[in-house]
Order: structure tokens, then C-alpha cells, then sequence
């Protein structure tokens, strides 16, 4: 009897739905691809008051990432292709019994793009948006995240322990579908920090 030898990866790959190779990227651990092409900073936590909130206080991030667009994905912008950055952050409670419970979790969306027509870069964040002379400019903002509501302070018991943690990516899936192709198989296409732990003080438990 013939060995059975499994196909190659990319083999693979070819012979897949488009989707469900993204679907392979995405639950990928990023440094498998991405090698911590972006880098985590700083990361943390803070309290503050929020009118909105059910328990009157909030729990606001701020992080700051630090990267270099790869030349492919700046042409592609160039070219008018907007890129979506996702900037996600869990919270989980500790349980010595079981998994821990993840209590909250939230998620912002940069797109940026450009417009030949007036030769600037724009950034926007829901229904927000503001213009740039330059990409690194534009770059600037999306690397600083300050003041981010990420949950309700009311989620905290001081009475257990917690773990967080944030990532910045790239939103491959809001390519255009040809770039989603390179995406999987370029690793200029593929843009992504690891989780980075944020601490969850003795304060914010207050």
C-alpha cells in the first residue's frame, strides 16, 4: 500500500472556498503570519465618568501601536482601496474551576483611504472623519487610541481578578475579494499585532 502523503499547504489552500481560507487566516495565530509586524506599545486602563453608563463610571483604554505600512498595502490606498483597522480589547473574568469568562469586549474600526481628487488622506471612525496632508500623519492617529470607552465599570466585582488584553489588525475580510487572495498568500498583505495583556489594577476594582 501507498504512503498517503497530505497535500501542501498551499495546494490546500487553492482547492478551498475563498471563505474558508479566511477563515484559516483569521484563526491563524497572527504571529504565524504577521511576526508582530505591528507592535503593542503601551496599553492601559483608566476609570472615568460616564452620564451613559448604567453604574456611572466607565473603563477607558489607551494604547499606542507603532508599525510600517508595507509598500503594497500603501499603493493599494493610493490606488483607492480602503483599509479597515480593527482595534479589539477583551476582558475576562478568572475562574479556578473553569475557563475564565469573558465580561466584555468591544472593537474600533478605523477605515482609511485616500482621495486623488484632493490629494489627502482621510481617517474615519464611524461617523467621524478627518483629513490628512500625508499618510504618516493619517498613520499618526490610527496608532494612538486615547480615551476608549471598552466597557462599563459595573463589570468589575472587587471581590474577583481579571485578565485584558488589546491587538490592533488589519480587517482582511473588508477587502475587495482579488485582495483577499493576497491577503492569504502575501505577507505584505498580512497586518496584525499579538494580544497584548493590559493590567487590571487595584484601583479600577474600587
Amino acid at each position: 500500500m501507498k504512503p498517503i502523503i497530505a497535500p501542501k499547504l498551499g495546494t490546500a489552500l487553492l482547492a478551498w472556498p475563498l471563505w474558508l481560507a479566511i477563515a484559516v487566516l483569521m484563526t491563524t495565530p497572527s504571529s504565524a503570519f504577521a511576526q508582530e509586524r505591528i507592535g503593542v506599545m503601551a496599553a492601559a486602563l483608566e476609570p472615568a465618568r460616564d452620564a451613559s453608563s448604567m453604574s456611572g463610571d466607565a473603563l477607558l483604554l489607551n494604547a499606542t501601536f507603532e508599525f510600517e505600512m508595507p509598500q503594497a498595502l500603501e499603493e493599494a490606498v493610493q490606488k483607492g482601496i480602503a483599509l479597515y483597522f480593527n482595534t479589539e480589547f477583551e476582558l475576562f473574568r478568572k475562574r479556578w474551576y473553569w475557563f475564565d469568562r469573558k465580561v466584555a469586549s468591544s472593537t474600533l474600526t478605523y477605515r482609511l483611504s485616500y482621495s486623488p481628487l484632493t490629494r489627502q488622506y482621510r481617517l474615519a471612525r464611524g461617523g467621524l472623519s478627518q483629513s490628512f496632508e500625508s499618510l504618516d500623519e493619517a498613520l499618526g492617529l490610527l496608532k494612538s487610541v486615547r480615551n476608549w470607552k471598552v466597557a462599563d465599570k459595573g463589570v468589575l466585582n472587587p471581590r474577583d481578578e481579571y485578565d485584558a488584553q488589546v491587538r490592533m489588525r488589519l480587517d482582511v475580510t473588508q477587502l475587495p475579494k482579488p485582495f483577499q487572495v493576497n491577503a492569504i498568500t502575501s505577507r505584505e498583505w498580512t497586518l496584525a499585532s499579538d494580544w497584548r495583556e493590559v493590567p487590571v489594577t487595584a484601583e479600577l476594582l474600587r
